[in-house]
Formats: C-alpha cells, sequence, structure tokens
C-alpha cells in the first residue's frame, strides 16, 4: 500500500510539473503575442469575421460557375452521345444496302451511299473526340469542384470559430498554441520539453551509469604519499570525548564542541585556524575558535568535548605521529592539538588534471601532518576501516559511500568506483561513483552519511553550497 501511494503521489507531482510548465510556456507566448498585437481585440475579432465571410463569398461564387460549368459540359455529353447513337444506326442502315455488285457496275445509288457512310462515320468520329475532351474537362471541372468545397468547409469552420471567439485569454493561448517559433511551432517546443521533462534524466542516468561511468573508473587514482614511517593511530568515536593537553600542548576547537575544561588553562580567541587558507577556514566553520594552552612545566589538564547543537554527533582523535599524514575533509574538523613549537602543517594537494578529480568535483585535498592530534566529528559516529595486507589478500581494496567518507591516510590509492547497482544510483539511493581506497592504510567515513541540515525550501543552493566546498577539498 505504502509503494502505491507512494507511485501515486510520484505521478501527481509529475503531471502538476507538467502542466505548470504548459501553463507557463503557452503564457509567456501569449502574453508576448498580445504585447505585440497592441490591437483591440473586438476589432480585430470583427475584421477576422469581415475577411472570412468575403472570403466565403468568393469561393461560393467560385463554386457556383464551376456547378454552372459540369451542367453543361454534362449537357454537352450528352448531346455528343445522342449524335453518336443516331450516325451509328444510319452507318448500320447503309452496311444493310451495300452490295458488291452494285459497286462493281458503277450503280450510281451505291456510291451515294458510299459517300453518305463516310460523312456519317467522319461525324461519329468528331463526335467521339468531342465526349472524350469533354469528358477530361468534367474530370478537372470534378477536382476543382471537391478543392472549392474543401476550402468552403474551412473557410466555414474558420468563421464560426471566429464567430465564438469572446475571450482574450482563450484566444491568444489558441495563437500561442500554433505560433511558429524558429523551424518549429510552440506546440511542439513544449512537446519537446515535457519529453525531456519525464524521460531526460531517466535517458541521463542511464547514458552515466552504462557509458560515462566505465570509462571514469578506468582513471589512474589519486595517491598523494608513498610508504609512511608509521599509519595514524584512530580512537574509539562518542558522543564525548576526553582529551588530555601535556605540559606545551595547546587545543583549538569549535567553540559549539567545547563541554568542559579543567580550571587553570591559559584560554584565548583564535580567530582562524591557519592564516595560509583563510577563506577555507571561513568556509567551514573553522573561525572564532577556542585556544587553550597548558602552560606549566609539568602535570596534565583534561578538556571534554562533545557537540552542544547536534546529539547525533560523535567524536574521535584521529593521533598522527611523526612521519605519519592524514587528509581531512576541514568541515569534519572539530579541534586540532598540538606542541607549542611544532607548527601545525596542512599541506594543499590540488588535482586539476585528473578524471577523478572532475567527476567526485573534489579538486584540492587538505593533508594533515604529524605529529598532532585531530579531534574529527562525524554523524552517528566516526567509523575507521583498516586494509592490511594479508598472505590471502596483499592488496586490500574496500569501497564507501562517497557522502559519508571523511578522510584517508596520505599512502592509500583513491579512486571513483560505479555505484553497484543502477537501480540505487536512479532512486537516489546511492550516488554515481563511490570512493575506493587500496592499499595498506586506513580511511574514516561517517557510520550514517549526513546530507546536511538545510530545510527542503533551501535544499538547492545547500546543495550547491556542499558542492562548491567539495570542489575546494572542504
Amino acid at each position: 500500500m505504502g509503494v502505491l501511494i507512494k507511485l501515486t503521489r510520484w505521478l501527481f507531482q509529475k503531471a502538476a510539473t507538467a502542466g505548470l510548465i504548459l501553463v507557463l510556456g503557452l503564457a509567456a507566448c501569449g502574453l508576448w503575442l498580445f504585447l505585440r498585437d497592441n490591437v483591440d481585440f473586438d476589432e480585430w475579432r470583427h475584421d477576422v469575421i469581415r475577411s472570412l465571410t468575403g472570403e466565403r463569398a468568393k469561393v461560393q461564387s467560385a463554386l457556383g460557375d464551376v456547378h454552372q460549368r459540369l451542367e453543361r459540359l454534362t449537357t454537352g455529353i450528352a448531346a455528343e452521345q445522342d449524335r453518336i447513337r443516331q450516325a451509328d444506326r444510319v452507318i448500320a442502315q447503309l452496311k444493310e444496302l451495300d452490295s458488291t455488285w452494285d459497286r462493281l457496275t458503277g450503280d450510281a445509288q451505291q456510291k451515294a451511299n458510299s459517300e453518305r457512310r463516310e460523312k456519317m462515320e467522319k461525324l461519329r468520329a468528331d463526335s467521339a473526340a468531342q465526349v472524350a475532351a469533354m469528358q477530361t474537362e468534367y474530370t478537372r471541372t470534378t477536382w476543382e469542384r471537391d478543392g472549392l468545397e474543401i476550402a468552403l468547409g474551412k473557410l466555414e469552420v474558420q468563421l464560426r470559430t471566429a464567430e465564438a471567439k469572446q475571450s482574450k485569454v482563450m484566444h491568444y493561448l489558441e495563437r500561442a498554441w500554433n505560433y511558429q517559433l524558429g523551424r518549429l511551432k510552440v506546440k511542439w517546443w513544449v512537446i519537446l520539453a515535457l519529453s525531456l521533462y519525464f524521460f531526460g534524466p531517466t535517458v541521463g542516468k542511464i547514458a552515466m551509469y552504462h557509458v560515462l561511468a566505465p570509462i571514469i573508473v578506468r582513471g589512474r587514482p589519486v595517491r598523494l604519499a608513498g610508504e609512511m614511517a608509521e599509519l595514524p593511530q584512530i580512537g574509539l568515536s562518542h558522543v564525548s570525548a576526553d582529551v588530555t593537553l601535556q605540559p606545551g600542548e595547546r587545543l583549538m576547537v569549535r567553540e559549539k564542541f567545547l563541554q568542559a575544561s579543567d580550571e587553570g588553562l591559559a584560554k584565548k580567541t583564535r580567530f582562524v585556524l591557519d592564516w595560509r587558507i583563510p577563506f577555507t577556514c571561513l568556509a567551514t566553520g573553522l573561525i572564532e575558535l577556542v585556544e587553550m594552552r597548558n602552560h606549566r612545566p609539568a602535570g596534565e589538564y583534561r578538556c571534554t568535548l562533545s557537540n552542544q547543537s547536534d546529539p547525533h554527533s560523535e567524536l574521535a582523535v584521529v593521533t598522527l605521529p611523526p612521519g605519519s599524514a592524514m587528509v581531512i575533509r576541514p568541515s569534519f574538523l572539530a579541534g586540532v592539538i598540538r606542541k607549542k613549537d611544532q607548527p601545525l602543517v596542512i599541506q594543499r594537494r590540488w588535482q586539476l588534471f585528473r578524471w577523478q578529480a572532475w567527476v567526485t568535483l573534489q579538486f584540492r585535498f587538505f593533508e594533515f601532518v604529524g605529529p598532532c592530534r585531530l579531534v574529527i566529528a562525524g554523524n552517528r559516529g566516526v567509523r575507521a576501516e583498516w586494509l592490511l595486507s594479508r598472505a590471502d589478500n596483499p592488496s586490500p581494496a574496500r569501497r564507501t559511500n562517497q557522502d559519508a567518507t571523511i578522510g584517508f591516510s596520505s599512502n592509500l590509492d583513491y579512486k571513483p568506483v560505479r555505484a553497484e547497482t543502477f537501480w540505487g544510483y536512479y532512486r537516489g539511493m546511492n550516488p554515481l561513483f563511490d570512493d575506493l581506497f587500496a592499499g595498506p592504510g586506513v580511511f574514516l567515513c561517517q557510520q550514517v552519511s549526513a546530507k546536511g541540515d538545510a530545510s527542503n525550501a533551501r535544499r538547492f543552493w545547500s546543495s550547491a553550497w556542499g558542492g562548491a566546498m567539495k570542489v575546494f577539498g572542504m
């Protein structure tokens, strides 16, 4: 029952949108025609009726002449056929009086009969030619009559339509429907637009899945680093994360994630996480951070971090030892912990000339280089997927949903792969490409893909903003 309701709702939405396309297209064209005409509708209607009435009178007059010609031809054909019959009777009688002996003896009456017979045969031939000519003319005149009757019928229909027109709106909608726009009439353009609306997305998705995607996935994967001295260490994700600051360490955290902290920490506002990427920090919310520093020579302080505005968000701590690096999307970054004398190293890796970048719309990667600790926030938790070489699987590989990917160790091969099923992609349950990671390493993803908290009314702009952030690796 639920499937039937969804199908009915989908059909209703499609039909409503198609009706809206039709109405808006005809209304726009009709309005343009109305503004272009700049004439009084009633006066135009009367002019059209007078013009059609005059044309109808001309056609009726011509049709009357045609009928008169047909009558004359019918009478002429009948008269000539009567002459032919009379000539046939006379010729038959003369043939009966014909005598071979009289012709041989030179009989005068026989000679007169022969001359009369020749005249009657000539008269019959002339009448037969006249009949043939008049029958040909009769056929052509019949065609002319049929054409005039068709034209008269069309004029009658146009005249009745013009007399029945009382609404300006219907008049201009009808004109818009049959208006010639380019090589096609508006109605064909509207039909084309409706066809694209109904069938265009399906055809496009079939082409993307079965034609474009297989070409793209054959491209070379992205790999930002070679072998790493040590892999990142990933902690378990929880609703809250307890972090410890050793002497000389400092924490830069978004204010909404700071839940509690020990007294004695030196605190100040850090306006931007890294001044080398100010626009990225502004776009991803890494501004107006709370910076806390353990300034004591000995002893440790503790801080508790949790997302105060989203109960579904969980945090995990990623430790990057020296010689380790990890690509992270800054929008998932809640905080950074580093030592005072160690700068935060964020390398920007551009990938403008790769198919994968154009397909995933991610042209830039942010690589965080150890030593440091990163606090990562993910929807319903952060999951670490470890790819380890084994005897039975020396080249491990694993795919994940693109919407769920948070980051990956820099030594992994990263490339898009086509969605596993066409139906999942067609129904919008899965993007066209999943992320595939290969090689020994680790990648992070959300437990549940989060597409943002924008309302339905702002979905378009939310998608555009999310796409722009992904283009720049944020």
